[in-house]
């Protein structure tokens, strides 16, 4: 949401890139020698001829708590950004604090366009995903087999270090590209596999052009991972009934889940990998655990969609953000449910998952008080029995299932 800010004026964001200012549109060019005051980079002031009586500056640091100043500077404003504003650059910046009605955008081609236009790749091919001030560990999400990525590096070890994460998740043999000052005089590239690329740092201002590889396992959105991907010392919701509780809280963009007595984190994990921008609030008293749940989550590409809280589940959930979904994976009474279904708004989904009569008894009286399904999973794998094969079922699983409606409809 953005905040309530008064601007003085529309800022104007105008997007440039290697090649200058000789590139610029004409409209462009005359938003910059109108203006009073020009913000951005140093590398994007020295692109710039000299104008009388302009003042120029270059970004504070730290950036954001500068900007509501910025707003209040009597005009004409202009802020000069890396080709598309709106690609992780200033542009979204501004709108987040200023409002959207505060702020034109008039972007130049942007990098990874033109990362596109070297490798041939079609925009509907490609998953852009940027680095720059982000957890590396952000990559390994997207880390599916054909797939095409362009990975915004912040400087230039960023190469080096996107070969070493996707080398470690199992895709060594994936294709890289590196493209350094694209569109300019100094343009260049680098090409190798993952696992045969060097430590040397390329240039500043580069990407990554990545063809993933057959590799490791597990990969890709859709839940239901092996047991195996994730570290757990036997307190995890295996993946049969795992599929299942997602098919019922629907991971949805931008949507976040309560996983409540995390345990592994293998549920909430799954729910942020689902969808994009998807988030997890994974509450674990166990401090070795709720570790546990950091490392699983940084480990399968969603460090920063998974926050961890530690204490217990009644104790903590006052504090928490809105729910959009809930799953309750470990123990579960009638208070700690009633709280948290309280926290559902109308369209919100709960999931809980009972192995013991007690946990039971909750989810009855939970499904004739909300209504919703309940449900008896019963999961049998096959197993050697001396010579032969045999099936060995595993616990069984009470499920209930619900979504908070309107009591007025």
């Amino acid at each position: 949401m953005t905040r309530a800010i008064k601007v003085a004026g529309v800022i104007e964001v105008v997007g440039i890139g290697e090649a200058g200012w000789e590139a610029l549109g004409p409209h462009e060019r005359s938003l910059v020698e109108r203006a009073r005051l020009v913000m951005g980079g140093a590398r994007h002031l020295e692109f710039l001829p000299e104008i009388e009586g302009q003042e120029r500056r270059a970004w504070p640091s730290p950036l954001r708590p500068a900007l509501p100043g910025l707003a209040r500077e009597p005009g004409p404003v202009v802020v000069l950004a890396s080709g598309d504003p709106l690609r992780s650059g200033i542009g979204t910046t501004l709108i987040e604090v200023l409002g959207a009605d505060s702020v034109s955008i008039y972007p130049t081609v942007s990098s990874d366009l033109l990362a596109r236009a070297r490798m041939g790749w079609s925009a509907e091919s490609v998953q852009v995903i940027t680095l720059v001030g982000r957890d590396i560990d952000r990559v390994v999400r997207w880390l599916t087999p054909g797939a095409r990525l362009i990975v915004l590096c912040g400087d230039g070890d960023g190469p080096a270090r996107v070969a070493d994460r996707v080398s470690a998740a199992g895709y060594g043999d994936s294709a890289m590209t590196a493209w350094w000052h694209l569109g300019g005089p100094r343009e260049g590239s680098s090409t190798a596999t993952a696992a045969t690329w060097g430590p040397e740092p390329t240039p500043d201002l580069v990407l990554v052009c990545l063809e993933v590889a057959d590799g490791g396992a597990d990969q890709g959105p859709a839940p239901g991972r092996s047991e195996d991907a994730f570290d757990h010392d036997g307190q995890i919701t295996k993946r049969d009934v795992r599929a299942s509780a997602l098919a019922h809280l629907r991971p949805t963009p931008g949507q976040v889940l309560w996983d409540l007595g995390a345990g592994s984190g293998a549920v909430g994990i799954e729910w942020a990998l689902a969808a994009p921008g998807a988030l997890t609030v994974a509450v674990e008293r166990d401090l070795e655990r709720a570790a546990r749940v950091e490392a699983n989550a940084a480990r399968l590409g969603v460090p920063e969609a998974v926050t961890v809280v530690t204490g217990e589940t009644i104790e903590v959930l006052g504090a928490l953000p809105s729910p959009d979904a809930v799953f309750f994976g470990g123990g579960v009474d009638r208070d700690v449910l009633a709280a948290a279904w309280s926290r559902l708004p109308i369209g919100g989904r709960c999931v809980v998952h009972a192995v013991t009569l007690e946990a039971e008894e909750v989810c009855l009286a939970a499904f004739r008080e909300h209504g919703g399904s309940l449900t008896r999973l019963s999961v049998e794998h096959a197993e050697a029995l001396g010579r032969y094969l045999s099936w060995k079922p595993a616990r069984p699983i009470t499920q209930w299932s619900a979504t908070k409606i309107d009591p007025l409809t």
